[in-house]
C-alpha cells in the first residue's frame, strides 16, 4: 500500500470513478471496502490519517451493547451481536474472544444480571463467543484478584470481543486495495461538485503533503467523515444546519498490576447510569468510559479533568489497590458522532447509537453514528442506497464472509506481533536484511525499528504520530515513553521517505505537542 502508487490513480482529472469516500475511519473504510467487494471503482480520501480521531480511541470492544439491552433496544443488541461474530470470523487475527466478569455486592443483582446476560447468549445464537454462568465469591476472588473482597456476593461472566481499533483500520484500507480500490491519507476534501442539475457529481481535492488541487468525477459519494460530517454537508448545501453533536469518550491506561487477570471487569451500573469496563490490552488495562457532549468537533480532545476523576473513582469502588493520577500510563480521549439531540439537555446515553443515512436533495449520501462492531452493516446499508438511489447498477454484498487483509486464524496472542497477521512473516524477513532493524525501539517495549519501515513502507504511514499512535501503539500504551523514542522514530522514517534534519526536528516537535494531551501530571 503505496501512498505514490495510490495518490497517482486520483490526479488524472478525465477519469470517472463509481464512488468516493469522504473519511477514512471505521465507517469509510467499510464503505470503500464493501464497493470495492461489489466490483465498483472506489477511491476513499482521508484528511489526516485513518483512524486518527475516533476509530483509533475506543475501549476495544467487539460488543453486542449490553447497555443497550438495559435500555430494551433489542433490535440494536441483535443487530450488533450477529455483527460481532462476523468480524471475528472475518478478522481473526485481530478480534479474540474476551470474558467479563461482573463483581456483585447484593444477592439480587447475582439473578438480575444472570437472566440479563443469558437473554444476551440467547440474542446471539449462532454468533456466540461462550456462555454466560455464575460465579461463586471465590471464583469471582479468583479470576479478579484484585476485585473489592468486602461484601462480595458472587457475580457473572459473560463473552464479547476485544481487538485493536486502528489495526483494524489499517487492514481496511489495505483490503480496499487488495480489492483493487484506491486509499489515499494526508488528502483533504475541499468541496463538492455538481452538475448542471445540481446533482453531486465529484469531490474537489488538494494532497496536504505537496499542496496540489485537483477534482474527482464520481457516480456516488459518500460522506462518512465522522463528527466532522457536517463540514462536507454544508460544501454540498452552504447554510446546512448542524446535524452531528460529538459526544465526548475518555479512557485510562493502567498497569497490569490493577487487574491481574486476563478477564476484563465490567461495571454495569455507574454513578451517573452508565458503565464502565477495565479492559486487558497490549499487556496494559484500558478503563472507560465517559460520555460528555461537547461544542465543537475536535481531531485532537483533551481529556476533561471531572472524567479523569470520575473513572478513577468509579474503579477505585472496584479495585484494589485503587489507581491514582500517578498510575495512569495514558489518558485518551475520543467524540462519537452522535445526532444533536432535538431537546435541549437531552442526556448523550438517552440519544441512540443506531447508525444513519442521511440523502440530501442533490444526492450527497451520508453516514453517521454507529459503532466499530456495525461498520460492515453500516457499509453495506450506504451502499445499497446509492443503488437504491439509482446512482449504481444493483450488484450483491459478499462482504459478511469477506476475510480482511492479514487473516490468520488462531494467532499467538503472546507475541506482539500478532496484529500483522499473514503479513508477519513478510515483517520479520524486512528485519532479517538489516540488523538495525531488529533494534527495539525502547528497553521496556517489543516494538522494533523493523514496524517502523514497515509502516512507512506497506502501511502508508507519513509522520512520527501515524507511526506512534496507530501503527504500533505505543503512544497509547505509555504516553511518557512515546515522547521518548519519537527523534529515534523520525530518523528511521526520514531515512525511508528521504527528508532532512528539519522535518525530522518538526515531526518530533508536532508529535510532542499531541503526546502531552495524553499524559496526566
Amino acid at each position: 500500500m503505496n501512498r505514490e502508487e495510490q495518490i497517482n490513480r486520483l490526479r488524472n482529472e478525465d477519469e470517472s470513478w463509481d464512488v468516493v469516500v469522504i473519511g477514512g475511519g471505521a465507517t469509510g473504510l467499510g464503505c470503500a471496502v464493501d464497493a470495492a467487494a461489489r466490483g465498483y471503482k472506489v477511491a476513499l480520501l482521508e484528511r489526516d490519517d485513518f483512524a486518527k480521531c475516533t476509530s483509533s480511541r475506543s475501549t476495544k470492544l467487539v460488543h453486542g451493547g449490553v447497555r443497550y439491552l438495559q435500555r430494551g433496544d433489542v433490535r440494536l443488541v441483535l443487530e450488533a451481536l450477529r455483527e460481532r461474530g462476523r468480524m471475528k470470523r472475518n478478522a481473526p487475527h485481530l478480534v479474540k474472544d474476551q470474558a467479563f466478569v461482573i463483581s456483585n455486592y447484593r444477592w439480587w443483582d447475582n439473578f438480575l444480571y444472570f437472566c440479563g446476560l443469558t437473554f444476551y447468549d440467547i440474542l446471539s445464537f449462532g454468533f456466540g463467543y461462550g456462555r454466560s454462568l455464575f460465579l461463586r465469591p471465590s471464583t469471582v476472588r479468583r479470576r479478579l484478584p484484585t476485585a473489592i473482597r468486602k461484601g462480595l456476593k458472587g457475580g457473572i461472566v459473560y463473552h464479547d470481543g476485544q481487538f485493536d481499533d486502528a489495526r483494524m483500520a489499517v487492514n481496511l484500507a489495505q483490503t480496499c486495495v487488495d480489492l483493487g480500490g484506491t486509499v489515499v491519507n494526508r488528502t483533504a476534501v475541499t468541496g463538492v461538485l455538481h452538475d448542471a442539475e445540481g446533482r453531486v457529481c465529484g469531490v474537489k481535492a488538494v494532497d496536504r503533503e505537496t499542496g496540489d488541487t485537483f477534482n474527482i468525477m464520481a457516480r456516488a459519494v459518500i460522506n462518512a467523515a465522522g463528527i466532522f460530517v457536517d463540514e462536507v454537508m454544508a460544501m454540498d448545501r452552504p447554510g446546512h444546519a448542524p446535524m452531528v453533536k460529538p459526544s465526548q469518550g475518555v479512557h485510562l491506561v493502567l498497569d497490569m498490576k490493577f487487574l491481574q487477570s486476563d478477564d476484563a471487569l465490567m461495571v454495569p451500573k455507574t454513578s451517573d447510569g452508565r458503565v464502565l469496563f477495565a479492559v486487558p490490552w497490549h499487556g496494559r488495562v484500558v478503563v472507560g468510559t465517559t460520555d460528555v457532549l461537547r461544542e465543537t468537533p475536535e481531531s485532537e480532545p483533551r481529556a476533561l479533568e471531572q472524567e479523569i476523576d470520575f473513572i478513577l473513582g468509579t474503579a477505585g469502588l472496584y479495585m484494589n489497590p485503587a489507581p491514582t493520577r500517578k498510575d495512569i500510563l495514558c489518558v485518551f480521549a475520543g467524540q462519537r458522532p452522535l445526532a444533536a439531540p432535538k431537546k435541549e439537555g437531552k442526556s448523550t446515553k438517552e440519544i441512540s447509537r443506531s447508525h444513519k443515512i442521511i440523502v440530501s436533495d442533490n444526492k450527497l449520501i451520508t453516514i453517521t453514528g454507529g459503532k466499530w462492531t456495525s461498520y460492515r452493516l453500516m457499509a453495506e446499508d450506504t451502499v445499497d442506497k446509492a443503488i437504491q438511489l439509482g446512482l449504481l447498477e444493483p450488484r450483491k454484498c459478499p462482504t459478511r464472509s469477506l476475510h480482511i487483509h492479514g487473516y490468520r486464524p488462531n494467532p499467538d496472542l503472546t507475541n506482539h506481533c500478532y496484529v500483522y497477521g499473514s503479513d508477519e512473516p513478510e515483517l520479520h524477513a524486512l528485519e532479517q536484511t538489516d540488523p538495525t532493524l531488529q533494534e527495539r525501539l525502547s528497553p521496556r517495549y517489543d516494538y522494533t525499528a523493523g514496524e517502523v519501515v514497515w509502516a512507512v513502507r506497506r502501511e502508508m504511514a507519513r509522520t512520527v504520530d501515524d507511526v506512534l499512535a496507530r501503527r504500533v501503539r505505543l503512544l497509547y500504551i505509555d504516553a511518557r515513553e512515546a515522547k521518548a523514542v519519537a527523534p529515534k522514530v523520525a530518523a528511521l522514517m526520514a531515512r525511508e521517505l528521504g527528508r532532512d534534519a528539519a522535518w525530522e526536528a518538526r515531526q518530533v516537535a508536532d508529535f510532542n505537542a499531541i503526546a502531552e494531551k495524553y499524559i496526566v501530571e
